[in-house]
């Protein structure tokens, strides 16, 4: 149990040099997200985002769709609010 954590000390060690060591090579940029492209202001991040919200927009106009078209084809002819021809 004791070599375990010394193991574990010395990782700790390490990965902490290597943390100091990519900060003062970064400098400012140190902890900020990366650039899909130089040229382009927009971060990893920001595009994963915008991917994770399109895709939860189109689920919710998919569902949306699904519960017009049930209320047209099923609900409203049930309660005779019209007829489908």
């Amino acid at each position: 149990m004791a070599i375990a954590s010394i193991e574990s000390s010395d990782i700790s060690i390490s990965i902490m040099g290597e943390a100091k060591r990519r900060k003062s090579s970064l400098g400012n940029d140190y902890g900020q997200s990366p650039r899909i492209l130089p040229w382009v202001p927009i971060t990893k991040k920001q595009a994963e985002q915008f991917v994770n919200w399109t895709t939860r927009g189109a689920w919710i106009g998919i569902f949306l769709m699904i519960a017009i078209w049930i209320t047209v084809r099923f609900i409203g002819p049930a309660f005779g609010w019209w007829q489908v021809v």
